[in-house]
């Protein structure tokens, strides 16, 4: 498998923020989003071939058993599957962070981070060929996966929020996605990549978690570190 990074820090996102936990970066993307802060795990994927064994026996080392697999998207690496169930029969607390565009096919999974991607994701044609944008329209949202994703595992949505507005598209998505979605388990999250970014958007963004029963979602290890690789 193609690894970009393999590091231990605290969760900064979501439920279990602020956990020790232990995280796998693949490399690899199906998609462009305008806004990533990992372009060398999706937009210009770099990294190191591991063998399952070689990773396992990394985060081993480590003293906690939570374990992320993140991305990039990792539900396009090869050997996801065998990694997850690899991590699970050492007893790993599993969570996969992903868009939510691959169905899971049952893969071993405890926590399922599914982060649909709103329009604003979209690439800038100043930024991409024309051919990725298109790609990326098409391929952000996939609803039967989204659903299999949700009814197979305990799960937590997360939506990148860059202005209020956003909020209508968020809810439009929760209606197509059809099936019973806990209002706790949607996480609104400020866009940014550094702490004044956030606290702009902090507020507003509150409000709307207010307003409907959603969680609001920090971003602990941007606070803690900044944006930097390994943390």
């Amino acid at each position: 498998m193609l690894i970009s990074e393999i590091f231990y820090s605290l969760q900064g996102e979501g439920r279990l923020a602020g956990v020790p936990s232990s995280f796998i970066r693949t490399a690899g993307c199906n998609l462009r989003c305008s806004w990533c802060d990992t372009p060398y795990a999706s937009w210009s994927p770099e990294g190191k071939e591991m063998t399952v064994g070689e990773i396992v026996e990394r985060v081993l080392q480590n003293c906690s058993r939570y374990c992320v697999i993140t991305g990039g998207e990792p539900m396009v690496a090869r050997d996801i599957r065998v990694l997850a169930a690899a991590l699970k029969a050492h007893g790993f607390h599993l969570t996969i962070e992903t868009a939510g565009t691959i169905s899971p096919a049952d893969i071993a999974c405890d926590l399922a981070s599914i982060s649909p991607k709103l329009s604003n994701s979209t690439p800038r044609p100043n930024s991409i060929g024309e051919d990725w944008i298109d790609r990326h329209e098409k391929n952000r949202l996939n609803f039967e996966a989204l659903r299999e994703w949700i009814t197979s595992y305990d799960y937590q949505l997360k939506f990148v929020v860059e202005s209020p507005s956003d909020i209508s598209e968020i809810e439009a998505i929760l209606r197509r996605i059809k099936c019973t979605i806990v209002p706790s388990n949607v996480l609104l999250m400020p866009e940014g990549t550094n702490s004044s970014a956030l606290q702009a958007r902090q507020r507003a963004i509150a409000s709307l978690c207010l307003d409907r029963g959603f969680r609001f979602c920090d971003r602990l290890h941007i606070h803690l570190f900044g944006n930097t690789r390994g943390t």
